[in-house]
């Protein structure tokens, strides 16, 4: 339900927040990156905490899921775009915001 140029606009749209390449993927930063772009998989990874990521996947684990990885658990989270609603992904793009101040 979010196309890729309004979720790059809702991680732009947090204060002090650049784009930058990380490993072929757009990347969004403060002092840490928050989250990325997977442009042909239509969804985002945010870095959330463990305890705000198990409360999304809880709201629908289609939509928000761990990332298969070590990194996903220590947060890091798959937001299905094609799914999500938009005030959804901005509340979690909110917090992964603040992980990354």
């Amino acid at each position: 339900m979010v196309d890729i140029e309004t979720a790059r606009q809702i991680a732009l749209s947090l204060p002090g927040t650049v784009e930058q390449d990380h490993f072929g993927k757009p990347a969004f930063k403060v002092k840490r990156i928050f989250s990325t772009i997977w442009i042909s998989e239509r969804r985002m990874m945010v870095t959330l905490s463990p305890i705000d990521q198990s409360v999304f996947h809880s709201f629908d684990p289609t939509i928000f899921y761990p990332v298969p990885n070590k990194w996903g658990l220590k947060g890091a989270t798959f937001v299905e775009l094609d799914k999500v609603k938009e005030d959804m992904l901005r509340d979690a793009l909110t917090l992964a915001w603040e992980r990354g101040k």
